[in-house]
């Protein structure tokens, strides 16, 4: 028996998929037993690739660290071990971005087996009691807020990264355009409003948001009668399922005061190939059928999956399933931006996110400066 080793994240959208995907993939290569692992989704969010690499056959991976990857010669280039066909058919059934977010330098590194993006999320039957309606734009976002009765909260993911993620996605939104990636510095103006909304809103969040993640977030929606609405957040699509959590959750386009909801930040999951791998061409045959159309709409999405191929996020099954969660949020991941992917862009992000998280708990009114030193930072992340 040929044993091989996977990293993924923990939790059942990270790992159920590719546990079923390995019973499957035994009957092609009855000899072949791929072992996954699961780390944190904060480990997943930060941990070092060069660490994995060294371990591992199979990473799932982040998207903003394939500038870094490629720069330490971590990964395979996939162009040079699957067929233009198949690739260019994963490229057609992007879900937005996904799939050239793990392009670099002319190769892609990894497949874009789980696709997501900020979205919104709301218990209908909260809102369905109070007589209140989903928020469309920020303006009925602060209606909302005032008409929620006692008790009653809407919700933010804020530890550092995901403080970040909210601010990125509103100046993707308010400036319509890339910074960052290049030389370009965010626009100042951008970045004011994009702090503001988050500042007008920090008083009214439940408690518990400054230490959550969109996994922390999801299980107290879900679990107790105290979030009716978060605006922004990484959406997981199996807490839109009936019976996944005491509560199901219902996802939508992330609130836009313009023609279309753009600008939120793309996160997803690639599915990447060590360097060091020895047994590549078995790995390859586990890369192209996990990310096949046919199987991310059945195994891969019955097993808890969040689906990275378009015909996927089209299927009828799968969104009865989930309350149309993918049909809902299609068009929020369509026009998401997506984030700087250079060599030491990570670092910058969690110190960016924390210069964000702080602002926000010590109430500053500084906003041009914070602006500035992150323009800075950001400068000085990519020497």
């Amino acid at each position: 028996m040929l044993h091989l080793r996977g990293m993924t994240w923990k939790h059942d959208r990270g790992i159920k998929p590719l546990l079923a995907a390995n019973e499957a993939f035994k009957k092609i290569h009855p000899n072949v037993q791929i072992d996954w692992d699961a780390r944190s989704l904060q480990d997943f969010e930060r941990y070092p690739l060069d660490l994995l690499a060294k371990e591992y056959d199979l990473i799932m991976i982040d998207h903003p660290h394939i500038g870094t990857a490629v720069k330490q010669k971590l990964l395979l280039p996939l162009s040079n071990y699957l067929s233009e066909d198949f690739l260019e058919d994963q490229k057609k059934n992007s879900v937005g971005l996904s799939y050239s977010s793990y392009e670099w330098e002319g190769e892609q590194w990894a497949l874009a087996v789980d696709a997501a993006a900020q979205v919104s999320a709301y218990r209908k039957d909260l809102l369905s009691a109070s007589i209140l309606s989903v928020p469309k734009n920020w303006s009925e976002v602060q209606s909302l807020i005032k008409e929620l009765p006692k008790g009653v909260y809407i919700g933010l993911p804020l530890v550092p990264v995901h403080a970040f993620a909210s601010f990125f996605t509103l100046c993707s939104q308010i400036s319509k355009q890339e910074f960052w990636s290049d030389e370009t510095d965010l626009n100042i103006e951008a970045g004011e409003q994009a702090i503001n909304i988050l500042q007008e809103i920090l008083p009214v969040l439940h408690p518990q948001s400054l230490n959550s993640d969109p996994i922390i977030m999801s299980e107290h929606m879900a679990n107790t009668n105290e979030i009716a609405y978060v605006p922004l957040m990484y959406g997981y699509s199996n807490y839109a399922q009936n019976g996944f959590a005491s509560n199901g959750i219902h996802f939508g386009n992330i609130p836009f005061d313009e023609d279309l909801p753009t600008g939120s930040m793309i996160g997803g999951v690639g599915l990447a190939i060590s360097a060091q791998c020895v047994h590549i061409n078995i790995v390859i045959d586990y890369l192209k059928m996990t990310a096949d159309g046919e199987f991310q709409s059945t195994t891969f999405f019955q097993n808890g999956g969040q689906p990275g191929h378009r015909s996927a996020w089209r299927n009828e099954e799968v969104n009865f399933a989930t309350n149309d969660f993918f049909r809902n949020t299609l068009q929020t991941l369509d026009y998401g931006s997506m984030r700087p992917r250079f060599d030491g862009y990570i670092e910058f992000q969690e110190k960016a996110g924390t210069m964000i998280r702080d602002f926000l708990m010590e109430g500053r009114t500084d906003r041009k400066d914070l602006i500035q030193q992150l323009n800075i930072q950001a400068k000085k992340a990519r020497k």
